[in-house]
């Protein structure tokens, strides 16, 4: 009887070992199954769409899910997409869009010495310069609208840094109301961010997406074309518009876009080559497309 009770004790020990393995594998299994998730939907993402950008991020408007994240938490320089940013800050401080303003040698790139047209001397509306910044990235454009902000260009990007923070753009840093300063950085999720307000302004998503627009200057007519040559694909439904490029930040693109029935947020960001931030565009669109016709 001894013995039987004994075999039986060995027994119950076997048996409540493999229930304290069991739980403990369930237990850490839990535990790694979030993480796993977030890197599965990434490795797909990227697998499934060969992307040049560097760091990426595509995201529903209107359900706020991620639909391709390559490297979104990346801190990176964001060029001309700072100019969103520039806009909103106008709009936001309700300053006298028919105001005319001259453009003066304070407003030449010293940093970058990129070329513009808009001379020193040149006088447009407030409206037309920020036309032109977001149209055609014009960065004298740019320089002089927070150039003549209240208070200048100290004031202007302590607007610009207070208006990141509201938005909970917690990546983000501005310096300057042009983006030809590397130091103004940010990523792919804050970005998302910065799109989706931007294309709350009705002015930002007009400007943005417009094909081509003509100021006189000197009395004589100056002809802008859009930096982004979707918008003249009648393929493409572009709600909002920026693209940007100095060398550190590589060619860069955002759009809010409607694709395969859905509104989508795209940012691409740091990519290598003229037309690849375009070709990753219109990859993405494939996919996209591709994807909607097999559900």
């Amino acid at each position: 009887m001894a013995t039987q009770q004994r075999k039986l004790h060995s027994l119950e020990g076997i048996v409540a070992a493999f229930a304290l393995f069991f739980v403990l594998a369930l237990t850490i299994g839990f535990a790694q199954a979030r993480p796993q998730k977030v890197a599965q939907v990434e490795a797909q993402s990227q697998k499934v769409v060969y992307l040049r950008s560097k760091a990426v991020m595509v995201q529903d408007a209107e359900t706020g899910e991620i639909v391709i994240n390559k490297n979104s938490e990346a801190l990176v320089p964001i060029a001309s997409i700072t100019k969103l940013m520039t806009a909103m800050i106008i709009l936001d401080r309700g300053l006298d869009l028919e105001q005319r303003i001259v453009v003066s040698r304070d407003d030449v790139d010293t940093v970058k010495g990129t070329r513009s047209r808009l001379m020193p001397g040149t006088t447009l509306t407030r409206d037309e310069l920020l036309l032109v910044a977001l149209m055609a990235s014009e960065n004298r454009a740019a320089a002089a609208l927070g150039r003549t902000y209240p208070g200048g260009i100290p004031a202007f990007v302590k607007a610009m840094n207070e208006k990141a923070a509201e938005l909970g753009m917690s990546d983000s840093t501005f310096v300057e109301p042009t983006g030809l300063s590397p130091s103004n950085v940010s990523s792919p999720r804050d970005l998302v961010k910065l799109v989706r307000a931007a294309h709350g302004y009705p002015l930002i998503r007009e400007y943005s997406t417009r094909d081509r627009a003509t100021v006189k200057v000197f009395n004589r007519p100056l002809r802008f074309v859009n930096t982004n040559g979707l918008v003249r694909n009648s393929r493409w439904d572009i709600e909002l518009s920026k693209t940007g490029y100095i060398s550190e930040a590589g060619r860069c693109l955002v759009m809010q876009v409607r694709v395969a029935s859905k509104d989508l947020i795209v940012v691409l960001l740091d990519s290598w080559g003229k037309q690849s931030r375009i070709g990753d565009a219109q990859r993405i669109r494939q996919w996209l497309e591709k994807t909607a016709t097999r559900t």
